[in-house]
């Protein structure tokens, strides 16, 4: 689940990894994803964590957003 936070508006969500080669699989997927639906979230990592921010253009998720935010929760599940 993302968690939804206020000021400045977005959303986010940490992934926790037990291998660091799984980390570095992991962000290759979002990559590819970031350059297809041209979002480009703020993506933070260390030795077994992934935390990625989505700012939000409205208050509402978009679909967009949503989807963008179900796919790398899909890739998450691959790996």
């Amino acid at each position: 689940m993302w968690n939804q936070r206020e000021l400045p508006l977005r959303v986010e969500k940490r992934f926790e990894f037990e291998e660091y080669s799984r980390i570095s699989k992991f962000m290759k997927m979002v990559d590819e994803l970031c350059k297809q639906k041209n979002i480009y979230p703020n993506i933070s990592f260390g030795k077994n964590f992934v935390s990625i921010t989505v700012f939000l253009g409205s208050e509402k998720l978009s679909k967009i957003e949503k989807d963008f935010s179900n796919q790398i929760d899909s890739f998450y599940s691959e790996i």
